[in-house]
């Protein structure tokens, strides 16, 4: 991890990194929140990287419920968003801070589309098989919402974004060669409804 490509800023991103990020074809992102009920569990932290991993780490306030530069970026439909379980950040963004995500791609679902010889679909799985790199999750239970973020934390945060624009192009590569591309943007498409739809409580609704 390299120490000067990793910026902890407060509430938003900056004008400077907004302008930088808009320039890009692409950029990864990830989420940290308390838990995983959307109304009790506040988000935490914001997670950005570009394919040269420049990562970005947005702490959000208890109480913030904007985030105006955040807002443009993710709103913007120039710049793919990559995400892993895309359903979870999208709600949390849109629950939290008002964001409505546009032009994203979930590598979670392209993982179980594309790697079906597997049930194997976390991140740490596909970071030790599509790009062989051995990544941590030890702080993926820890407390994201205090004053004080530690190192292990903050490279924890990183590695969640730093790998992922490689991952989707190897994944992208052999979607398209299963002839399964179509199918997984088919279903990306649906994280919108889904999210909604969890967003007002509707649990289960598609199951018998």
């Amino acid at each position: 991890m390299d120490d000067k490509k990793l910026k902890l800023l407060e509430k938003d991103l900056t004008d400077t990194d907004l302008e930088f990020y808009l320039k890009q074809e692409l950029i990864a992102v990830d989420c940290e929140m308390m838990g995983l009920n959307v109304y009790r569990d506040r988000l935490c932290l914001v997670q950005i990287a570009d394919d040269d991993r420049n990562v970005r780490l947005v702490k959000i306030e208890q109480g913030q419920d904007l985030a105006p530069n955040l807002q443009k970026l993710f709103e913007n439909g120039n710049v793919l968003k990559l995400f892993h379980f895309a359903r979870t950040d999208v709600a949390w963004l849109k629950f939290w801070l008002n964001i409505r995500v546009k032009n994203y791609f979930c590598t979670k679902i392209a993982s179980k589309i594309a790697r079906t010889y597997t049930d194997k679909h976390g991140l740490k799985d596909l970071c030790k098989e599509v790009i062989g790199k051995d990544i941590s999750k030890a702080q993926q239970s820890s407390d994201w919402g205090g004053s004080y973020l530690n190192k292990d934390q903050l490279n924890y945060a990183a590695n969640d974004v730093y790998f992922l624009p490689e991952i989707y192009r190897t994944l992208r590569t052999m979607l398209v060669r299963e002839g399964r591309l179509e199918l997984a943007e088919k279903a990306i498409k649906c994280i919108d409804t889904m999210t909604e739809l969890d967003n007002l409580g509707y649990l289960s609704v598609l199951e018998h």
